[in-house]
């Protein structure tokens, strides 16, 4: 059996009265494309910073690449924090040749990689100038290189796509896709649940420092089946709620989003729906991260005041 990328067991971590991490476990097989999503607040980064030994946990442990740290396996991970930061007095090339160092790469090949790097970010042009020169986006993408130049096998990114534009986010996706495709391991953070789900193989979902969702995927497709229509009427006008199971409804420019109870069948209501009026469309949604997430924290939500009243009872 193949070795895990990142083993959790167990771990908690308390901030005075705040439990940032609560009794938290996770495998993150090795290959993965891993997004770990959640919204601020919810304890990405905190574990994050516990997977790379940045920090410890109050109890429970970690293991890294097979190791019992990351501080073992420092020099097969590549680590893009929240917190960006660069050498502001060294150049972009520089400071890249200076990261591949630290990692164990021979200067050759560090001089040679930082070129490199600073064209697939397509930076080429900055190689000799100093990092307080660049913009902030440019700064990051010099980051994101530094954090692969030593070609890690392990590459943990908190935040990656924050502050960036939509061309260099793009870019950026696309490394790592590339990247992810040659067999390396990705565990990327944010609250920005589109770009995981346009990118990632495997979905954790984390919420108040609790995990609310492990899966592929395709299994949370299988899961969370779709109970949203898309409906664009005709000329004569519609009526969805004269419909059994329709609980909301929200326009969206010329179409109708409709939200269905539990208790119906969606493919009956489409059938419905066509048969009695004249509708230009009809089309089941399937489920985005974000309505995943949502539904997940609601249930959590009604599952805590259950607890909470059955323990005041």
């Amino acid at each position: 059996m193949t070795q895990p990328a990142i083993a959790i067991e167990g771990i908690t971590k308390t901030f005075g009265s705040t439990k940032a991490v609560d009794d938290f476990n996770l495998v993150i097989p090795s290959g993965s494309l891993c997004g770990f999503l959640g919204p601020n607040g919810a304890g990405k980064t905190t574990t994050i910073r516990m997977i790379m030994s940045i920090i410890f946990p109050d109890r429970g442990r970690i293991s890294v690449l097979g190791k019992a740290s990351a501080i073992e396996s420092k020099d097969e991970i590549g680590y893009l924090p929240e917190e960006r930061g660069v050498y502001r007095k060294m150049t972009a090339g520089d400071f890249l040749v200076y990261m591949a160092r630290l990692k164990g790469v021979d200067a050759p090949t560090a001089r040679r990689r930082a070129q490199e790097w600073l064209e697939r970010v397509q930076l080429e042009g900055s190689i000799k100038k100093r990092c307080e020169e660049l913009s902030k986006g440019m700064q990051q993408k010099v980051q994101f290189a530094a954090a692969l130049i030593h070609e890690p096998h392990l590459i943990i990114l908190d935040e990656p796509f924050s502050g960036l534009d939509p061309v260099n986010a793009r870019l950026m996706r696309g490394l790592i896709q590339d990247l992810h495709a040659e067999g390396r391991t990705f565990i990327f953070s944010t609250h920005v649940l589109f770009q995981a789900e346009q990118m990632c193989n495997r979905i954790v979902m984390i919420n108040r420092g609790r995990k609310v969702l492990d899966a592929t995927l395709e299994e949370i497709r299988e899961r969370f089946s779709p109970r949203t229509l898309m409906v664009r009427p005709g000329p004569d006008g519609f009526d969805p709620h004269r419909f059994r199971g329709v609980v909301s409804v929200t326009p969206h420019n010329s179409e109708l989003e409709i939200h269905l109870s539990e208790s119906v069948d969606p493919l009956e209501v489409m059938r419905e729906m066509m048969n009695s009026t004249d509708l230009r469309k009809v089309e089941l949604r399937q489920p985005t991260l974000d309505d995943v997430f949502v539904s997940l924290v609601e249930e959590a939500r009604i599952n805590e005041r259950g607890e909470l009243e059955v323990a005041h009872a």
